[in-house]
Formats: structure tokens, sequence, C-alpha cells
């Protein structure tokens, strides 16, 4: 078995997309960026005026109007969501989304729409995903299963840091509280909630690079890959 599926859950901004892109590219697998497809349905209902408690428009929304797509940008090398056909990567990475997809991700018909998507497009194998169900929900027979976490402050700085970039500039409170509070509706969702699989390897991330984190992931994949053939070899 050449192809796995890799997944990577936990929390927000401990490098789940950073280290699941790098780890991808190593391998030459694909990148599916699931929590950017939950970002991409509330950009959606926020501009459509789409109330989030509003189940008969946003179910007409999901199966007619919500079209998700990744494009791969030549330039910049990285995979970006584009939402019925036009790239809004930057848009759905706006502070205003992050306060809001938490509440659009617990509403069951979303979930089980993106869920029933992402199991398509993982189908074919070889493929690396982030998010917050995935070895859980979406793949849980994958044969890595990655847990991160990281303090929360450190993962504040890290959110600022790359809203900063962009040119948006959030005090450091704001974005702990929001932190804080994705991660309480993430974890006490009834959907599909927020844990670490009975298998999965707990990485903390607080005080290791990316370098280190990919090394940590690659390290996991070489055992899988190795007890892969051993049971092929010896049939056990």
């Amino acid at each position: 078995m050449n192809n796995l599926v890799i997944a990577i859950d936990g929390y927000s901004s401990c490098g789940k997309s950073t280290t699941a892109k790098a780890v991808a590219s190593f391998l030459h697998y694909a990148y599916l960026d699931t929590g950017a497809m939950y970002r991409g349905v509330t950009l959606y209902l926020l501009e459509n005026g789409i109330a989030f408690d509003d189940m008969v428009r946003i179910e007409a929304a999901l199966r007619e109007d919500i079209h998700i797509s990744f494009r791969r940008n030549r330039r910049s090398g990285r995979n970006e969501l584009c939402l019925n056909d036009k790239i809004r990567e930057d848009d759905i990475r706006q502070m205003r989304i992050s306060n809001a997809v938490s509440e659009v991700s617990v509403i069951p018909m979303v979930r089980h729409a993106m869920v029933a998507q992402q199991q398509r497009l993982g189908r074919k194998r070889g493929v690396v995903m982030d998010g917050r169900d995935i070895g859980t929900t979406v793949f849980p027979d994958a044969e890595v299963k990655i847990f991160m976490t990281a303090d929360v402050e450190v993962r504040a700085r890290r959110r600022q840091e790359e809203l900063a970039a962009k040119g948006e500039h959030v005090p450091l409170t704001d974005i702990m509280e929001n932190l804080r509070k994705r991660d309480h509706i993430d974890s006490t969702r009834a959907e599909s909630p927020l844990r670490r699989a009975a298998d999965a390897v707990l990485l903390d991330t607080t005080h290791i690079t990316i370098t280190e984190q990919v090394d940590f992931v690659l390290d996991r994949v070489s055992a899988a890959l190795f007890e892969a053939y051993a049971h092929k070899v010896t049939g056990t």
C-alpha cells in the first residue's frame, strides 16, 4: 500500500494546515483543508443574508447554490478555496468568518454535506486532510492520525501574526476569546465534536517549529508504510 490517508485534527492555529500542506508536498499527496470548506459556507451565508437558524434556506443553498472547490495557485503553489468558481481564499480568513464559522459548522446538514464531499475527494487515497473530525468521522480508518494542540496564547499570537500579514490588526485578547469560544463550540457540539481519536497520536506544537511538526508526521507515515509492508510480506 503506497497511498495512505493522513488525518490531522486539532484546535485552531496549532499549525495543522501549514504542517499538512508541507507533508502533502513532500509525499506528492493531495491536500484538503476541510476547515476552509466550512469557512466557505459561512462566507456564503453571511454575504447572502441567510440566518444561521434558517434551515430551509440553508438546505436550499447547500443543494443548489453553494459549490466549493480548490484551485492550485501556480505562483504560490498553495491550494485556494473557490466559492462558486471564484477564488475567495483571503476572504474566508477574515476575523468575521472566524467569529462565525463554529456556529455554522455545528449545523448537521452543513456537516453532512461537507463530510460527504470530503469522503468523495479522499476515495483515491494519497491524501492529507486537516480539520476537526477527520480521524473520527470523515476517515475513521485513516492509517495515520495526528491530533494537534497548543497553548491558547501561543495559538493566538500565531493567528495575530497571520492576520497582521494580511493587513488586519486584531487585539490579542480578542483573538484569544475567539479561540476559546471556538474550542468550546467545536468540542461540545452534538454533530461530530472535536475530539482525539483513540488511535490518534498527540502532537503539542507549543514549543516546536513547523519543521519539527512536519518531521513528526513524516515519522508516523514511515512507520505506517513499514507496518503495511510487513503485513503484506508476512500475511499477518
